[in-house]
């Protein structure tokens, strides 16, 4: 059983890996005209809403894809749909290393398209684990271990792509395509190891039906349940801030202080690293001490301070400090949320409830990454200051909507 919980949780690892891996590369690739990736000639607004469609094309894709295979996983199992993401990715990476060598933009965005279809692996992990527990308290505990082995993953994948493009480190051997090299390596371990230790738990499997509309219907179905719907407002709300701050922050970094691509890697490294300590020694403490409510609301609103903080800040080393008072308080409140969503549902909804939050979160990255590109063009920090709207917004929604008796119960579970 042991064996198997890692085994999810290095999927979940290699899922977000790839975020962290990719990023500071983009921002290289599209934000500084010396990697000669785009034409020589583009302006700065142009490289901006180029990397802000790169990156929303990825999470559009992932939008589309979660609501497929996050379901399809209720109905062919979690480790087929699991294996799908997985071969998904190496398609993926694949692609990424030929655009990267050939320079060319449409064959990246065709990876991206294919990478982000597949990136459906967290919530059908998170299902699996789901499946494991015994207890609402097991259940809390593995969805920390999740966002700990997210956090790991944030770590590992900047750190992936920093030292391997960085020739002080590597030498000659240094390039912006060895890091996928190596990662597709781990895909295939973490492939191995889900088909020899990782097995499904009995469960009442529910017939899968393709529908095109599906993407539409599976928030549509949320918007329906008046507890789901209340928790996905918020929710979104914390999904927009989280991926304003984390898509656009190496480019903002990049704007203001011209960080390379090995210090913008070490931006998410610290990014990474304060969510697994926060992970891994304060939810536990502090769901057990306070209300979610509460503990939602404040988190929101520290979110939002800090964020007003970074805008603020002169100094490219303070800017590295001032990422952890945001990460946090949202290593907080993510699992936080996702306990409250599957405490939400029967056992037989877990997939979907899952695949609920996916969507709501691909769908606030793709928002976010596809305006944001063309905010920046008005002002650097556009896209962060539209983040602290939206963690005032989530608050005021907390506090008036959070308020009947099924809140007081759904807590209590």
């Amino acid at each position: 059983m042991k064996i198997a919980r890692f085994t999810l949780l290095c999927v979940v690892f290699l899922d977000i890996m790839s975020q962290g891996l990719v990023i500071p590369i983009l921002t290289t690739l599209m934000m500084d005209p010396a990697s000669g990736f785009l034409p020589a000639g583009t302006d700065a607004p142009s490289r901006q809403a180029t990397f802000g469609l790169v990156m929303g094309i990825f999470f559009l894709s992932w939008f589309l894809g979660a609501a497929y295979i996050s379901k399809l996983s209720d109905s062919i199992g979690r480790k087929a749909g699991i294996l799908v993401c997985l071969f998904g990715a190496l398609i993926g990476y694949g692609l990424t290393i030929v655009a990267l060598d050939m320079q060319s933009l449409p064959l990246l965005i065709l990876a991206r398209v294919i990478s982000g279809f597949t990136a459906g692996n967290q919530p059908i992990a998170q299902a699996a684990l789901v499946d494991m527990s015994e207890n609402e308290k097991e259940k809390t505990r593995f969805m920390g271990l999740v966002l700990v082995a997210l956090s790991l993953g944030l770590v590992g994948g900047p750190l992936i792509s920093g030292v391997l493009s960085d020739t002080a480190l590597v030498g000659q051997y240094a390039s912006l395509d060895l890091p996928f090299y190596f990662v597709s390596l781990l895909v295939l371990l973490n492939i191995l190891m889900v088909v020899v230790f990782f097995h499904d738990q009995p469960m009442e499997r529910q017939k899968f039906v393709f529908r095109p509309q599906e993407v539409v219907l599976t928030l549509w179905h949320a918007a329906q349940r008046p507890v789901i719907l209340k928790l996905s407002l918020v929710f979104f709300c914390g999904q927009l801030a989280l991926n304003a701050f984390f898509v656009f922050l190496d480019s903002v970094l990049f704007a203001r202080f011209q960080f390379d691509t090995l210090q913008n890697s070490i931006a998410l490294v610290v990014f990474g690293g304060a969510m697994g300590f926060s992970s891994a020694f304060l939810v536990g403490p502090v769901n057990e001490r306070y209300a979610k409510p509460t503990i939602i609301a404040v988190c929101l609103g520290l979110m939002a301070i800090s964020q007003l903080l970074f805008v603020f800040n002169p100094s490219p080393v303070l800017a590295y400090v001032l990422i952890v008072p945001f990460v946090v308080p949202f290593a907080v409140y993510y699992p936080t949320m996702l306990t409250l969503f599957s405490s939400a549902v029967g056992e037989d909804e877990q997939g979907w409830v899952m695949g609920v939050t996916v969507a709501l979160f691909t769908l606030a990255a793709a928002i976010i990454s596809l305006a944001g590109g063309r905010l920046m063009a008005f002002g650097t920090d556009v896209p962060f200051m539209v983040s602290v709207a939206v963690l005032v917004l989530g608050v005021l929604l907390v506090t008036t909507l959070w308020r009947g008796d099924d809140f007081r119960a759904l807590d209590q579970r």
